[in-house]
């Protein structure tokens, strides 16, 4: 029942983003803010859908950023994505020139000031978007990064990039990791989207100027320490060694940024 619960689920989330896409589509073609606007939409009612058809609820937790900073996250699934766009003010992406093409997606994307990049050309996209908001004809917000490069199971350990201290040394502003448990629930493949709380939780920011060894080392513990705390809240069974679970009972409400 759960699987055809989550397949109905998958089926409605996709045709709801054209949905979306398309009503949006004129105020998004005026104006950025609009295309923000159509985003931020789908993405808090995706996590409404969820949490209704398949049981799946998700909560944020930390203080949420704001201004102009680096947002350095642990990549599960296409949820936290979800999330923490959800969460964020002004977010906006990296993202494989390719992507331009993906339906909805890319060209909200390129509206919202996304960069597309091609290999190899990472370096100049960012000279290029970071000369855009000083002279002002790019808004400042949210870069959002993912530092392992790609989508990590639970309990799989992946090497941190050194392409985020590239990011983090060149934008000079503060990087705020966040942690999280949603691959639990919504696993890097498959269809099945299990019952629970998935949480996205913002850490204290990593402030600018560290050289390259103490930032990455500073990154993975934040980001690998809370996220194995948020696994075994989830139940997910962690490696020895890692930090004892807090009573998710005695979490103060003050740190529950966002419940769905």
């Amino acid at each position: 029942m759960q699987l055809i619960r989550s397949l109905a689920f998958n089926a409605s989330m996709y045709v709801w983003m054209a949905i979306v896409g398309i009503a949006f589509a004129p105020w998004a073609i005026a104006s950025p803010e609009g295309a923000r606007a159509g985003c931020s939409y789908y993405a808090s009612s995706v996590r409404k859908m969820l949490a209704a058809m398949t049981g799946l609820r998700t909560e944020v937790r930390g203080p949420i950023p704001s201004g102009e900073v680096l947002v350095a996250a642990k990549h599960q699934s296409f949820l936290d994505i979800i999330v923490i766009w959800d969460a964020l003010s002004r977010p906006f992406f990296i993202m494989k020139a390719i992507l331009r093409f993906a339906p909805f997606l890319g060209q909200y994307a390129l509206r919202l000031g996304c960069i597309p990049v091609h290999r190899g050309k990472r370096t100049e996209a960012i000279k290029m978007m970071l000369a855009e908001v000083r002279s002002g004809k790019r808004a400042g917000g949210q870069l959002l990064i993912y530092p392992q490069g790609t989508r990590v199971a639970p309990g799989v350990k992946r090497p941190y990039k050194i392409g985020t201290f590239a990011l983090y040394d060149q934008m000079k502003q503060p990087c705020v990791p966040v942690a999280t448990n949603v691959g639990v629930f919504w696993p890097k493949r498959g269809a099945l989207r299990k019952p629970g709380l998935g949480v996205v939780e913002f850490l204290e920011p990593i402030p600018p100027g560290l050289d390259r060894a103490t930032f990455m080392a500073l990154l993975e513990e934040r980001i690998e320490t809370a996220s194995n705390r948020l696994l075994q809240e989830a139940g997910f069974p962690v490696a020895p060694g890692v930090a004892p679970l807090s009573d998710p009972a005695a979490i103060p409400p003050e740190e529950i940024t966002d419940k769905r």
